[in-house]
């Protein structure tokens, strides 16, 4: 029981920084593909739930001890204001995963100001979605199987 509790924290862990390393993590471990989608969206959900509380504070924090003016147009910023103006919170928690990062992904909503309701639901449709689809890959195509072994 203690062994498989491990495994399980080991794919959310891997989760909170980069959303592809919990797949990765969950078919080395040999767990099913639906447990390393819902322990993967659960370590996604863990850092937007930490980044959405304490957001603010970070972007506070960093401005209070920046020593230059940051670029205000920057690749990474222009993308994020596209996406932003085309889809809104939606296109934002879509390409959390993919994209931006679980840590990225939060700090850009609370940047652009959205409540944190709609924040935590379209974030956890986007890792429920992203968990499901990415972990049947990574534990059906034997050849990314292979290349992870």
């Amino acid at each position: 029981m203690k062994t498989i509790f491990l495994k399980y924290l080991s794919v959310a862990l891997a989760s909170t920084l980069k959303f592809f390393g919990g797949p990765i993590t969950g078919v080395i471990l040999k767990l099913t593909w639906i447990e390393t989608a819902i322990c993967s969206a659960i370590g996604m959900m863990v850092t937007v739930l930490t980044l959405t509380y304490i957001g603010g504070g970070i972007q506070a924090l960093v401005k209070k001890h920046r020593k230059s003016t940051p670029k205000r147009f920057t690749r990474t910023n222009r993308l994020a204001v596209n996406i932003w103006r085309r889809f809104g919170i939606i296109g934002i928690a879509f390409l959390t995963p993919p994209l931006f990062t679980p840590i990225f992904g939060p700090i850009l909503a609370v940047a652009f100001k959205v409540p944190r309701h709609a924040i935590f639901l379209w974030m956890s449709i986007s890792a429920i979605t992203w968990g499901l689809g990415i972990s049947y890959i990574a534990h059906k195509v034997h050849f990314i199987q292979d290349w992870i072994k």
